[in-house]
């Protein structure tokens, strides 16, 4: 059985490419030291040897660089072929020639014998851009950004909603991107990526197409995204256990001017935030993973960014800043949504935590405010709900509202926005490809006002955000991807 995961991009791998051959080795050699078959399950009968390892070049610049690849080509083709380019031809004293041109031909028309893979696009985040009257939503499966009319309605027959703009491709430098901001002014769009590519980037109200952003802003890996247009700064959040702050306009390697971190913070996977300028606090949204920081001993004051440096190219989970994560410290804690004040520096604690078996939080993975009527929206991704919150909330809190049911078709929910202006809430769905509107009020297994789908109703959505490793349970005849 031949299982192959595609994708429309593929990263230049390097030593880690080594090190998952060598760990790969050194099992195939324990099964067939203890007698076993190493390939069983993957393949009925037949043994399986290690080849071969070969290293491939380093990236050449701040980020990987990115390829473009026929779909209908395979991994393994893909794959060889970067291994050729990084060899010398024959004759130049190599061990070994370059492979012929028939080998190549005959890898690059390799094809798996069968594909699992969602190819409509998947709504992630979603922002409202009522200036021009448009919702922009995130497409974390092809890697796009789409606008649409705010009130467009798919009908209930229709195949999908074809988005107003569209932008989507190489010079886009779109990756799982999961968090979108909207400036409330001119309309440019701020685009979180998260897991492969440790750029945000900003568009154009007017971009589409494989269009190159206005900026980027270089640094770790992020999730979610906050504004202060009244303070002109923006706030990021790490998975790793960190919210940073940036001026608005920063980009490339520019440095941060404050960030929170530290095991005072009870930050613990954060992804969604919400900025609530009426209170000046920042609310974030924790998954639960946690670890013990060990914090810089240096004199140099906080959030002056002098520990940024070569930092900001830290890969996820990593600790910029000069903190380390103690080996062996790790621990799950029950999902949380942590408030600071929105000038918070530091290992600072929360002003208070929402957190308990009464929440009814699974992976909030975003949150909405609403200022006026002192209600916090939050989306529970494995929770399938949304639940809603008194703004001032603490401790274990129930929430005030649930939206949770088959009629609402909330279904995986990763992405929030509040419509202050119409009083509606927006929600995308990851696991319908589609984004419900619903009253501010609404409550329980209600439908939704509108819908927008980007594909046929009922069409199954794999979910696969980021597929890492695969394996085969025989006795159940079951494939399992870890994402």
């Amino acid at each position: 059985m031949v299982i192959t995961l595609q994708r429309k991009r593929r990263i230049r791998l390097s030593g880690m490419a080594v090190l998952f051959g060598t760990l790969l080795g050194i099992a195939l050699w324990s099964g067939s030291e203890r007698g076993g078959n190493p390939a069983r399950g993957l393949r009925a009968g037949g043994d399986a040897r290690l080849v071969s390892m070969q290293p491939l070049p380093e990236p050449s610049g701040p980020m990987c660089e990115l390829v473009s690849t026929n779909a209908s080509s395979s991994l393994f083709a893909e794959l060889s072929e970067e291994q050729e380019e990084s060899q010398p031809t024959a004759g130049s004293g190599s061990a070994e020639a370059r492979p012929s041109d028939a080998a190549k031909e005959a890898g690059a028309k390799r094809r798996p014998v069968r594909t699992i893979k969602d190819p409509d696009p998947v709504y992630s985040g979603v922002a409202l851009d009522l200036a021009h009257d448009e919702v922009v939503m995130q497409d974390e499966n092809t890697f796009s950004i789409m606008t649409y009319n705010r009130m467009e309605n798919t009908p209930p027959k229709a195949r999908l909603s074809e988005p107003k703009r569209m932008i989507h491709g190489e010079h886009s430098h779109l990756e799982f991107n999961c968090s979108v901001y909207v400036d409330p002014v001119n309309g440019d769009i701020y685009s979180v990526n998260n897991d492969t590519l440790n750029l945000l980037t900003i568009f154009s109200h007017d971009a589409k197409g494989d269009m190159a952003p206005i900026r980027v802003l270089k640094a770790p890996y992020f999730y979610g995204i906050a504004v202060d247009e009244e303070r002109q700064e923006m706030f990021l959040s790490a998975q790793g256990g960190m919210v940073v702050t940036f001026k608005k306009a920063a980009k490339d390697n520019d440095r941060p001017l404050r960030f929170i971190q530290g095991n005072q913070t009870q930050l613990a996977d954060p992804h969604g935030m919400a900025l609530d300028s009426k209170r000046s606090v920042l609310y974030v949204a924790n998954w639960g993973t946690t670890h013990q920081i060990r914090l810089p001993t240096s004199s140099v004051p906080w959030g002056d960014g002098a520990l940024w440096g070569a930092s900001s190219a830290v890969g996820f989970g990593a600790q910029p800043f000069g903190a380390q994560s103690i080996p062996g410290s790790g621990t799950i804690q029950p999902p949380s949504i942590a408030v600071y004040p929105k000038d918070a520096r530091g290992d600072v604690a929360p002003l208070r935590v929402i957190q308990g078996p009464k929440t009814q939080l699974n992976w909030p993975t975003a949150i909405a405010v609403d200022e006026e009527h002192g209600e916090l929206f939050v989306a529970n991704d494995t929770g399938n709900s949304v639940t809603v919150y008194s703004a001032d909330a603490s401790g274990d809190a129930a929430p005030i509202r649930v939206i949770k049911g088959p009629k609402s078709l909330i279904n995986y929910p990763t992405g929030l926005a509040y419509d202050a202006k119409h009083d509606e809430l927006w929600v995308t769905n990851f696991g319908n490809h589609s984004a419900t509107v619903f009253k501010r009020t609404a409550t329980g297994d209600t439908a939704p006002l509108r819908v927008i789908r980007s594909a046929p109703l009922d069409t199954p959505a794999p979910m696969m955000g980021n597929p890492h490793t695969v394996a085969y349970d025989s006795r159940r005849d079951q494939i399992l991807v870890s994402d």
